[in-house]
């Protein structure tokens, strides 16, 4: 189901679309951003709740959304200093992130209308094209995000193509509780990562290049442990961020296999969220940043530690760091990558 979520300042229509399981789950799709605005999911009491974050109007996503659900782009995450070389050219991007470039810069494609190309029931994929230069990254590239809800799963595709060298690094920044998004902090929730390294970063949140082990690190999820337990520890990589806000490093895997990332429990609803993803990292943020500036879906201020984000992805930096997988993507290839958050109950 489609129907109109509101227009732009330009008069740009924005519209929302609603898929439904045949397992209970229920997701609302927005065009702008490519958005997840909301993913009711089924509880052992059997009542269903909205597990992330989002806004109630458009008005909010203009103004005061931190990445709610959106797909990021063209390049999540951090780019050292607003610019990379490639192929022995320099390529200034905006700075948006203190010395850096965050999730594609000042307007990326979380403030883009993407073009539903295909939609049913339970599916919708939406597209855009990027020309070259936009926000300083080389060569126009076409994107596509096909949302699919499967039994008691969301599915996310991912899809890129480009007519000259560039750089790109998608991923979807929702905030999940699964509690329910206006239920308070997720420190109870019980997390697992199938990690065993991460990345430690410098005083600006840029991967130092170095690949570190968890081992003896609060950043040891291999098994399963409360995200509150150890978010207060002296750790210096915990003090840079507030928090946790760093690329947990995945298992080796074949390439494009698709294999588990992540688990998280909610001991009070029985919720339980499987993280399967094709992408070589996880980039585990716990809501550091949330002041209660935004008013949520479900009529409740969102302060710190509302909600977690699990983003699958490359590696931040990526393009100044030739030690870490490519990101590079030439003409006549292409970047595909899934991300399956499963849901129990």
């Amino acid at each position: 189901m489609s129907e109109k979520f509101g227009t732009l300042p330009d008069g740009t229509a924005v519209h929302r679309h609603t898929l439904e399981s045949g397992s209970g789950l229920r997701a609302r799709i927005l065009t702008y951003g490519c958005v997840v605005q909301t993913l009711e999911v089924p509880g052992r009491d059997g009542g269903r709740a909205n597990v992330v974050l989002g806004c109630s109007t458009l008005e909010d996503y203009l103004t005061r959304s931190r990445y709610f659900g959106a797909v990021v782009g063209r390049y999540g995450n951090r780019i050292a200093g607003g610019r990379f070389r490639l192929d022995g050219r320099e390529h200034r991007l905006p700075v948006n992130n203190g010395p850096n470039s965050l999730h594609g810069g000042e307007r990326g494609f979380d403030r883009r209308v993407w073009e539903v190309t295909g939609s049913g029931p339970d599916r919708v994929t939406l597209a855009r094209v990027s020309p070259d230069g936009e926000e300083g990254y080389p060569g126009t590239l076409r994107a596509e995000v096909t949302y699919t809800l499967t039994g008691d799963a969301l599915r996310i595709d991912y899809r890129a193509t480009a007519d000259a060298p560039t750089v790109v690094n998608l991923t979807n920044h929702s905030y999940f509780n699964l509690a329910g998004e206006d239920s308070g902090d997720v420190y109870g929730h019980v997390l697992t990562v199938a990690a065993d390294r991460y990345l430690p970063v410098d005083g600006h949140q840029i991967p130092t290049g170095k690949i570190a082990p968890v081992e003896g690190t609060p950043f040891d999820f291999r098994a399963p442990r409360a995200i509150g337990e150890r978010l207060r520890d002296p750790h210096p990589q915990l003090l840079v961020g507030s928090g946790y806000d760093h690329t947990l490093v995945l298992r080796d895997a074949p390439a494009d296999a698709l294999l588990p990332a992540a688990r998280v429990e909610e001991p009070g609803s029985g919720r339980t969220m499987e993280v399967l993803t094709t992408e070589p990292g996880v980039q585990f943020y716990s809501g550091n940043f949330l002041t209660g500036s935004v008013v949520g879906t479900g009529g409740r201020a969102y302060r710190q530690g509302a909600g977690f984000c699990l983003e699958t992805q490359h590696f931040p930096d990526s393009p100044n760091q030739p030690a870490f997988p490519s990101t590079v993507l030439r003409p006549g290839g292409t970047r595909a990558s899934t991300t399956v958050f499963r849901f129990s109950w």
